[in-house]
């Protein structure tokens, strides 16, 4: 864990954030196709969920994490934490460009590759605003006073059918197109990366996760983790834990960001 707060001109006071994140392969699966990555100092945090084969999964989540790191910390050694948070999101769309373009040619020029891709959710999380970018089903969620707001709608066909009216909730729940996703970073020569920007509070707790995590663990239970009174990784742990209790069907990813505000330092006497 680590945090980083960064002051900025402004009626409201900054907030620095704190970080906890795990993955786990589940109960059912012999390899993690995840790859999570975090640094405090950008407050860049970046899941991916891969797909394709039995490598392809792996090395373009890989890919995916470790490009668009690097794209974004180069950005950012640049522009810094005051940039406008429009400047954000083209950096990160940017960076989510040239990832995708990496992985596509990876896909087509490796036989053994062939057909990979993977699912996509990142925040960057500033003094006062978080942005928040997804790809696929993996989602961001937000506990805020006592509710827990899911901020990120899944590119799936099942969501399409749940847009429509074709399935109901309940229905959703276990709907045979639930893990066939409708936008995929390294499938297609584009991709767009939906992002919303978020004012943030203290208090506020963001989580980023897999479907592993998401589809195992009711909202219910959800909330009632993340609500309990311990540190940041030990709650990373207990929502690892209910999921591979309730059948760790996938593989289990998640990134917890909690806002405070920074502490002002002290003048010299």
């Amino acid at each position: 864990m680590a945090s980083v707060g960064v002051s900025l001109f402004s009626t409201r006071p900054p907030l620095t954030w704190e970080f906890a994140f795990l993955t786990d392969v589940g109960r059912t699966r012999s390899h993690n196709e995840d790859a999570v990555h975090v640094d405090p100092a950008l407050g860049l945090a970046l899941l991916a969920d891969g797909m394709g084969g039995y490598k392809g999964g792996e090395v373009a989540s890989a890919m995916a994490v470790s490009l668009l790191h690097g794209s974004f910390g180069r950005w950012f050694a640049h522009a810094g934490m005051q940039a406008p948070a429009r400047v954000v999101r083209r950096a990160l769309q940017a960076a989510t460009d040239e990832a995708n373009g990496a992985i596509l040619h990876e896909g087509t020029t490796n036989p053994e590759l062939q057909g990979m891709g993977t699912t996509l959710v990142l925040a960057a999380f500033r003094p006062q605003r978080v942005v928040v970018g997804h790809i696929g089903d993996s989602r961001c969620y937000r506990l805020r006073n006592g509710k827990l707001e899911l901020l990120t709608r899944d590119h799936s066909l099942r969501q399409q059918q749940l847009d429509a009216g074709a399935i109901t909730a309940e229905e959703a729940l276990n709907s045979p197109t639930r893990n066939l996703v409708t936008r995929a970073v390294g499938v297609e020569a584009q991709v767009l990366l939906e992002m919303h920007e978020h004012s943030a509070r203290p208090g506020d707790l963001y989580m980023l996760c897999s479907d592993g995590l998401s589809e195992m663990v009711s909202d219910e239970q959800l909330f009632t983790l993340l609500g309990h009174d311990v540190g940041l990784q030990k709650k990373a742990s207990l929502l690892v834990a209910a999921a591979n209790d309730n059948g760790g069907r996938d593989n289990i990813s998640v990134v917890l960001a909690s806002a405070s505000v920074a502490e002002t330092p002290r003048s010299g006497s």
